[in-house]
């Protein structure tokens, strides 16, 4: 790859989009210019009133093969307050992807580690290919996890099952993540699978994709008469939608 090369491709195909961590001849490690381009690129579809599903995906064999340590740390000398706020920063640069209120889809094919991994669960949904692989690795090589990992293994797999994931530091092959729930569906051409998924779900309503990711927000932080309340509003405000009509009439006719 030379230098004037993308790190990130944006793809469009109709109302789907498709972000790509392009730098194969490292396996996807992130530096500085890929985590720019990066954010970059969520930042485009957010802004993209005709975005409807979101793949991500990485070019080569590998999703990503987590951080370029020799660069992404910088000064590892300085005060732990600045570092904090360097990989904020650097966190930042990938999470924007679970603020997204379209459908997100990360297509695993290889390798996802470390960072790499939490770039697949910021997504709603991981399809993960035979010779998928996660790596929530931190604590092997003595750090402790961040980029939102522990929240997001929680949030999958459930604290019991992240805490041992994350103190044993071991790779979780593809029939492992499905059974624990860190990904979704296992098929043999991961990004074939994505997509779709990606252009069923881009056929649908914006509204209703988005309000279905905000319904499972407030039930996994609320109550339930706070869940029912937004249920409610939802659902009537979908009553009334050109998709619900067109069944009614069919559901009549049959």
């Amino acid at each position: 790859m030379t230098p004037t090369e993308d790190l990130v491709l944006l793809e469009r195909e109709g109302a789907v989009r498709t972000i790509r961590l392009n730098a194969p001849q490292r396996r996807n490690a992130l530096d500085a210019d890929l985590l720019r381009e990066l954010a970059a690129a969520i930042e485009t579809v957010r802004a993209d009133g005709d975005a409807r599903a979101l793949i991500v995906a990485g070019a080569g064999k590998s999703f990503c093969a987590g951080a370029d340590l020799g660069g992404m740390f910088g000064d590892i000398t300085r005060p732990v307050h600045e570092l904090r706020r360097h990989l904020k920063g650097v966190y930042g640069s990938f999470l924007g992807i679970r603020d997204l209120t379209i459908p997100t889809i990360a297509a695993v094919q290889g390798a996802a580690v470390g960072a790499g991994m939490n770039i697949a669960l910021a997504c709603d949904i991981v399809v993960a290919g035979p010779r998928a692989a996660f790596g929530p690795t931190f604590a092997e090589i003595g750090l402790h996890p961040g980029g939102g990992c522990s929240f997001m293994l929680t949030e999958r797999m459930g604290p019991a099952q992240a805490t041992a994931a994350l103190l044993s530091g071991d790779i979780i092959k593809a029939d492992n993540a499905i059974r624990l729930g860190l990904a979704n569906i296992l098929a043999d051409e991961p990004e074939v699978k994505a997509r779709e998924l990606a252009t069923r779900f881009a056929a649908r309503s914006p509204e209703l994709n988005a309000n279905i990711k905000r319904s499972v927000q407030i039930a996994t932080t609320s109550d339930l008469a706070t869940s029912v309340d937004f249920e409610s509003w939802a659902q009537a405000s979908s009553v009334g939608s050109d998709e619900f009509r067109r069944y009614l009439d069919n559901f009549g006719k049959a």
